[in-house]
């Protein structure tokens, strides 16, 4: 709700201050501008990869021209990159028929906020405002498939089946794969991979893993969020394969098996993340293309069916607290505003 002396709007934004500690502060926002426009949100999505390492204090404090969300960052921050509301006021020089309309935006866990039309998108009429906060993640798998560059009647492996790896996986469904296998140590999520239409899901630390899987697969994905899952995907991908690695492990590290059978494997190691499009595919694919991509698969695919627990922005520190002590029982964790 919108409130606060007359002509003052105010908010309630989640900072984070330290590792593990998040405050919910009231702050005054600025007066809007006339080519701006005032958003209620509606609902905004807490990332289980990024966000967590930043609520941990696992992320690198370093500078990256390449990726302003998850680059120099210090505490105290606001975070958050999957937010829906609705414009409920237009500055001078916009167009009023936008009011009530639902949008998008990259921007942090907030009651309300003031933008330019140019940054948000706004949300197609097919869709809820609650799938609308998956468009960061449908955009990243995306980007990983395209990276990917699945090949008709290829062996495929997805290694984590959080929200990113359930999408991408969700995507290669639909391409024509000899196989295509999934792994999560979470059986909540290997049954959501499952429920897709992926046959095999398995735990990789169970000592029980199929045999006949090793050395099997043409391309495996590694979403995990985990280094050491890496060398699953080294241990699983055929001579002259090639591992995507997808995952952001932050400050993360562990020990990787190079010195082994990967030296005669040919396996190429490719590095994927959303904020470039490969230099290949730049001449045709800009981000607009790449967004009515994610939309349309948004429609396909109806990813809110993942959203396991919701909380009122006050409860900030036990949504938090849940994925960082209890993320077996998640899937998608989501803020839900009196919009």
């Amino acid at each position: 709700m919108i409130h606060g002396t007359p002509g003052v709007v105010k908010r309630k934004t989640i900072y984070f201050t330290a590792p593990r500690h998040v405050e919910l502060c009231e702050e005054s926002l600025p007066a809007l501008g006339a080519e701006e426009v005032l958003v209620e949100t509606v609902c905004s999505a807490i990332s289980a990869g990024t966000e967590m390492l930043i609520y941990r204090g696992q992320f690198p404090q370093l500078a990256d021209a390449n990726d302003n969300l998850s680059s120099d960052l210090k505490y105290p921050l606001a975070y958050g990159y999957a937010c829906v509301g609705r414009i409920k006021e237009t500055g001078s020089r916009v167009d009023r028929s936008l009011l009530n309309k639902l949008v998008f935006a990259f921007q942090p866990h907030t009651t309300h906020f003031i933008a330019r039309m140019a940054a948000l998108l706004l949300i197609p009429a097919s869709l809820p405002a609650d799938a609308g906060c998956f468009l960061p993640n449908m955009e990243t798998a995306v980007n990983l498939i395209q990276d990917a560059a699945p090949i008709l009647g290829e062996r495929v492996l997805v290694l984590g089946q959080g929200v990113i790896g359930l999408l991408a996986a969700a995507l290669l469904h639909e391409f024509p794969l000899e196989a295509l296998v999934t792994s999560d140590c979470y059986e909540i999520r290997r049954r959501a991979s499952r429920d897709i239409g992926i046959k095999i899901s398995f735990d990789p630390n169970q000592k029980d893993q199929p045999a006949h899987l090793e050395n099997n697969f043409d391309l495996a994905i590694e979403l995990s969020g985990r280094p050491e899952t890496l060398n699953d995907a080294l241990a699983l991908t055929a001579f002259s394969g090639r591992i995507l690695i997808g995952s952001w492990y932050g400050e993360k590290r562990a020990e990787i098996d190079l010195g082994g059978a990967f030296h005669r494997s040919r396996i190429k190691l490719i590095s994927s993340q959303v904020s470039s499009i490969a230099p290949e595919l730049r001449g045709r694919w800009d981000k607009a293309r790449r967004f009515e991509v994610a939309w349309e698969a948004l429609k396909r695919i109806e990813p809110q069916k993942w959203i396991t627990h919701r909380f009122p922005i006050e409860e900030a520190e036990k949504a938090y607290k849940l994925l960082d002590e209890n993320p077996q029982e998640t899937i998608q964790v989501l803020f839900n505003y009196n919009a």
